[in-house]
């Protein structure tokens, strides 16, 4: 199940950068050494500053956004299942099994975070 979001962003040159800005979520300022870096720049941002959102802000309608000279308005789409996923921390869990699936996975050298974690990525279809 995809959680993406998509909001416009707005570039604009400052000196030797390109400028970024969110209008839509508190603090969406950074900048990048070109426009290909902006974007990227824009996508962490926006990852970010979600990460541990409930709900996301509601994305501006095209039209309501005014534009000053030298500035471009793009949207910029951040998948937040994967970039929550490639930037995640790992936290201590306690989990009960049976003792004989402990014993066996001792005997065979089973890591059992990482086996509890593939079947919750599967079970949560986050794979």
């Amino acid at each position: 199940m995809a959680d993406v979001v998509i909001y416009p962003v707005i570039l604009s040159k400052d000196g030797d950068y390109i400028f970024v800005r969110v209008p839509d979520i508190d603090g969406g300022y950074t900048q990048g050494n070109d426009e290909i870096d902006a974007m990227r720049m824009a996508q962490d941002l926006i990852g970010n500053l979600l990460e541990d959102a409930d709900k996301y802000p509601k994305p501006s309608e095209p039209s309501t956004i005014s534009l000053k000279d030298g500035e471009k308005l793009v949207y910029v789409a951040v998948d937040m299942t994967a970039f929550r996923k490639k930037f995640s921390r790992t936290v201590r869990k306690n989990i009960t099994i049976p003792e004989y699936l402990n014993s066996l996975a001792k005997q065979k050298g089973v890591n059992v975070s990482a086996v509890a974690t593939e079947a919750l990525e599967a079970h949560l279809c986050v794979k």
